[in-house]
């Protein structure tokens, strides 16, 4: 049973840095495409960054280039997402997704139906 578990969310003022974690189980880490996507309140999902996890290629979106880079630790089936420079519109759930690697290699890494399993999310406010 593949599982995705979320950690790392909270509330930080503008400027703030939180890191997130998503810890993998179940599932063929070292053979992945891990991704983390963010919803607010009234928006539709969105991909932030993802790591193609047997190669370590990360792939990011426009908008958080510069302040969020996303990592991994093989050894503890863990990836980051170090959020820097938090600005009140990046309050949204954040949350961790897998599937196979060619979602990320394929250019497909932003496209949330291309991905079958999906984390809880945990919650990261920024006030101004």
């Amino acid at each position: 049973q593949v599982q995705l578990v979320e950690s790392g969310g909270g509330s930080v003022q503008a400027g703030g840095s939180l890191r997130l974690s998503c810890a993998a189980s179940g599932y063929t880490y070292s053979s992945a495409c891990l991704g983390w996507f963010r919803q607010a309140p009234g928006k539709e999902r969105e991909g932030v960054a993802a790591i193609s996890t047997g190669n370590g290629m990360t792939y990011s979106a426009d908008f958080v280039k510069g302040r969020f880079t996303i990592s991994q630790d093989k050894d503890k089936n863990t990836v980051y997402l170090q959020l820097n420079s938090l600005k009140p519109e990046d309050t949204a759930m954040y949350y961790c997704a897998a599937d196979r690697p060619v979602v990320c290699w394929s250019g497909r890494w932003r496209q949330m139906n291309e991905y079958t399993y999906w984390g809880h999310g945990t919650q990261v406010t920024v006030s101004s």
